[in-house]
């Protein structure tokens, strides 16, 4: 919301635009793939099974992966101290919600370890 309010979130930049569609198309194929289970405000796991395919197949957290590169996108566009302070914010809480996921998941899907393994968390060979 403080990106968006201080105007440092949509830009009419064709590369930006760009960037901002592949990010909402990451979120929507994630979120189609990961079904009918609700979003959550705590990090906690669902049940109804460890989730592998479409875009979880490449990277553990599509959805997080995809704000970030929506956010990051805007703010490249509007670089300022604000924005770059709002979107380390973004990233923090995203990386807050990835470590507390990661730290439950094992509990409730032991093959969660194997799958950690095997994919990246929000960028593939970056991260």
């Amino acid at each position: 919301m403080g990106l968006l309010a201080t105007r440092s979130l949509i830009s009419p930049l064709p590369v930006v635009i760009a960037l901002q569609v592949v990010a909402i198309l990451l979120s929507l194929w994630a979120r189609i793939t990961f079904g009918r289970r609700s979003f959550h405000l705590a990090a906690n796991p669902t049940s109804g099974g460890l989730v592998t395919s479409g875009p979880y197949r490449f990277i553990r957290h599509p959805i997080y992966t995809s704000v970030c590169l929506f956010c990051a996108s805007g703010i490249a566009a509007h670089w300022s101290s604000s924005a770059a302070l709002l979107a380390l914010a973004v990233a923090l809480g995203a990386m807050l919600r990835i470590n507390s996921e990661e730290a439950l998941l094992p509990e409730l899907y032991p093959e969660y370890r194997e799958y950690a393994k095997r994919t990246w968390r929000m960028v593939p060979f970056v991260f």
